[in-house]
């Protein structure tokens, strides 16, 4: 699995700054108007205010247990209400109701089926030149929010990179190995034969790291270069195909 600290999915952090909070949570008048009129007691409101903010700040619904206390007590003074009112979760029909408010006020589509698409489709395109699967999450997330998609959660972009990038993968392997004919895999094969004396193979050859620049220096290396052509099925063997 793929650390999400690699990548660009939004969290709530361990510390919110005093600057965050007031850019990203403090609710203008109309949003808190337009709370008020769709909730029926200050527990509702502060709830219902909370998810609009943190939507808006994380582009997807974050459980109650995630969000930090200081935006919880930073929304709840914008909302003028006493320290008493505490969040808690909603009955589930409530929350299913107060998240289809929010999402048609934001104008986000929440619908699996069409953020799948979105996230595939730039995967995919994206995995002809890119390998890291974090870099392919950040993509989808790119494209997500271009699409004003509502993000789902951070395993089903894990899965679906780690699914894309070993299907593409084994098929650029199978394209290379096609190409291949078998004197070229006995050549091959060849290099991770060690030497009885000296214990390394061509292959420990090919990677040693380079000498200070001198002409016997590059003299030997040349050397080396040139057993290693020795070694190629043909100079196309990995044409047409990202290094991976």
């Amino acid at each position: 699995m793929t650390s999400v600290d690699r990548t660009a999915y939004p969290r709530f952090g361990r510390v919110v700054s005093g600057r965050e909070l007031a850019e990203s949570f403090t609710p203008a008048d109309a949003e808190i108007e337009w709370a008020r009129t769709r909730t029926q007691d200050e527990q509702r409101l502060l709830a219902h205010v909370v998810w609009l903010k943190s939507s808006q700040r994380l582009g997807y619904f974050p459980k109650v247990d995630d969000v930090p206390p200081a935006v919880v007590r930073h929304v709840r003074d914008a909302l003028g209400l006493a320290a008493n009112v505490v969040l808690e979760q909603a009955a589930e029909r409530t929350a299913s109701r107060y998240r289809e408010l929010v999402r048609a006020r934001m104008k986000v589509t929440y619908d699996t089926a069409r953020v799948r698409q979105v996230a595939e489709q730039a995967m995919r395109k994206a995995v002809q030149a890119k390998d890291n699967p974090a870099d392919l999450i950040n993509v989808a997330l790119e494209e997500l929010v271009r699409a004003r998609c509502e993000l789902p959660g951070y395993t089903t972009l894990d899965v679906m990179a780690t699914a894309i990038r070993t299907e593409v993968n084994a098929a650029f392997y199978q394209a290379v190995a096609s190409r291949i004919d078998m004197a070229a895999r006995a050549r091959l094969a060849r290099l991770l034969l060690a030497n009885p004396v000296t214990r390394r193979s061509e292959f420990d050859r090919l990677k040693d790291v380079a000498k200070a620049a001198s002409l016997g220096n590059f003299k030997a290396a040349a050397r080396t270069a040139g057993r290693y052509r020795r070694h190629r099925a043909d100079r196309g063997v990995a044409g047409g195909h990202p290094a991976g």
